[in-house]
């Protein structure tokens, strides 16, 4: 059986996990990503998680509250989340219809997100 391109992609790089959103994702696709990803954060004791979603040019709001529960859940395991690379046609759509990010902790990109979390717990808002 072959199978496509990933979806999504993983990769540890020392306590920090990078998670890559190659394409938009359904929402199962969505939900098996976020089990995937918080279960990887109780494997490899990470005590960050960068989420790349740069490639996607929608997130709606079934995306979007995953991204919380992921957020909250890497928190109960002891994990802090940024999210990077939103597009900026993605952040203007999402602020019109009023899908706030919520707790959730944005960076420009990877470089970005890697330097907010080397700022520590306190300054993740």
């Amino acid at each position: 059986m072959s199978t496509g391109p990933a979806l999504v992609s993983i990769l540890r790089q020392g306590s920090t996990l990078v998670a890559s959103i190659h394409t938009a994702l359904d929402d199962t696709e969505m939900v098996r990503f976020r089990g995937d990803l918080v279960r990887q954060i109780g494997v490899h004791r990470a005590s960050g998680v960068i989420i790349d979603v740069a490639a996607l040019d929608v997130l709606d709001s079934f995306a979007t509250r995953a991204l919380r529960d992921i957020t909250e859940m890497a928190r109960l395991r002891g994990a802090r989340v940024v999210v990077v690379g939103v597009q900026p046609d993605v952040a203007y759509a999402m602020a019109q219809l009023g899908m706030g990010v919520g707790q959730l902790t944005t960076a420009l990109d990877l470089e970005d997100g890697l330097a907010r979390l080397a700022e520590g717990p306190d300054r993740l808002r």
